[in-house]
Formats: C-alpha cells, structure tokens, sequence
C-alpha cells in the first residue's frame, strides 16, 4: 500500500489490479514505463485501461474512458441487430440529455447522433468519441501521468528493476 505524501490518498497498487491479473499473458506492469509515452500507449494496454480508468474515476470523469472503450468494442459488431441493440445502449448511457454518464460534447455532436439513433451505423458515435479522445489526451492524461495512481505504479516497477526482479 502506499500513501501519498500529498493528498493522503492511500492507494493499494495490488487492489488496483486485483482479480485482474488473471487475464494477463505477462506481467501487466511491464509496460507502465512506455504509458508516459502517450495517451494511445495506455489506452492500447489493458493495465493502462484499467489504471486510467481508476485515475478518471478519482476526477469523476470516468465517463470519458467508458464511452471511448465502448465505442471500441462497437465498431467491432457484426451484426445489424447487435448494432442497434448497443448504438441505443451507448445512447442512454453516455450520449442522451439525461444519460447516468453524460459525456461532455458539444450540442451538435449530440444533436446528429440523437436525429441518426433510430438507424444507427458503425460510425454513428465517431465524431463524439473523437471528441472525448482528444479531451482525454489533451486534458486528463498529462494530469494522469502526474497522478499518485502513475507515479506509484512508476516507484513500483523501478523497485521491482533495483531488485533484480523481471517486471
């Protein structure tokens, strides 16, 4: 576990992963040197996901990565029934007025999504997660990358390198 001498914010750095680790090939902090590389580097990494994810989480703007991850997997849908069926699911989570998880777009990113709902296609949420990708990018990664979450995750994997360990 460890504290930060800043914020108090205690972070346990094996309940971050926990019950996650399974579904690794390798170690999943062994890419956490190159997520400072960029934004596209973390979220390419399931371990990046997950640590940015909790990071968004900390600013209350988790929304972000679950709209971008979710368009992700919709743009990998074969079939027109599951379009629909996800397109709306997406829709009422993230896009609509009154969505649980607003994401942050301009009106008219919203307003074309909402005339086009009803015949959705697999490129109906790209313009928004356009949008949401470049305010990820531009806004929360350079504050990740200074996060306690990062910076922790850092200090571990370069005690584990000092230890003569493989990351």
């Amino acid at each position: 576990m460890w504290r930060s001498q800043v914020t108090g914010l205690v972070i346990d750095l094996d309940a971050l992963f926990k019950g996650r680790l399974c579904c690794f090939p390798k170690d999943p902090l062994e890419d956490v040197e190159t997520w400072g590389e960029s934004v596209d580097k973390v979220l390419s990494c399931k371990a990046g996901q997950i640590a940015f994810r909790e990071f968004l989480k900390s600013e209350y703007s988790e929304e972000n990565i679950l709209f971008w991850l979710a368009c992700e997997d919709y743009k990998k849908i074969k079939t027109v029934p599951e379009m629909i069926s996800s397109a709306n699911r997406i829709y009422s989570e993230f896009v609509h007025s009154e969505a649980p998880r607003q994401i942050n777009i301009d009106c008219t990113t919203r307003e074309n999504i909402t005339k086009n709902i009803s015949q959705p296609t697999l490129t109906s949420f790209d313009s928004a997660q356009k949008l949401i990708y470049s305010l990820m990018a531009r806004d929360c990664y350079p504050r990740f990358l200074k996060s306690d979450i990062y910076q922790g995750l850092l200090r571990r994997t370069d005690s584990r390198l000092k230890n003569g360990m493989k990351v």
